[in-house]
């Protein structure tokens, strides 16, 4: 893994856990509205994927994490190092090893961030999940592009 990439995503992995410990002490089983009818610091315990997805069923989802790891890792290989996909590596990886923790050590994940957009109450989310969300985005963009290590290698 490049050095870069692990700095990136143990510091988004610190964010992470640290953002989650504050929730849990300080808004633990409740909700606090930052901007209302918008945005509120809700605390959740998810034993689910995203959605509640597979919830309940923590050993399947961490196994399919670490699939899902090695699987992410061996893609990371075939795509060509630039500040996009090390964003995008950096960000996937930290999400994934955020949630991951969670898993092991409380069985669940902790979420807080809550939005209510166009009366539409989203589900409850967290900094590893955004960081997820926004890595794939890069990631996306970085496929469509098509540049792999072996287009730099020819050119």
């Amino acid at each position: 893994m490049n050095k870069k990439i692990f700095v990136i995503s143990t510091i988004i992995i610190v964010i992470d856990q640290l953002s989650k410990i504050l929730s849990s002490i300080y808004f633990k089983y409740s909700s606090i509205s930052v901007i209302p009818n918008f945005f509120y610091l809700t605390y959740a315990e998810n034993t689910g994927a995203a959605w509640s997805i597979l919830k309940n069923k923590q050993l399947v989802l961490i196994v399919l994490t670490f699939v899902l790891l090695l699987l992410l890792h061996i893609f990371m290989r075939d795509i060509k190092q630039n500040k996009k996909s090390i964003a995008a590596f950096s960000l996937i990886y930290g999400g994934i090893w955020g949630n991951l923790l969670d898993r092991i050590l409380h069985g669940y994940v902790i979420d807080f961030l809550d939005f209510q957009i166009f009366n539409y109450d989203y589900p409850v989310f967290n900094i590893a999940d955004s960081a997820i969300v926004i890595g794939m985005f890069f990631l996306i963009i970085e496929v469509i592009k098509g540049e792999k290590k072996s287009d730099s290698i020819r050119k």
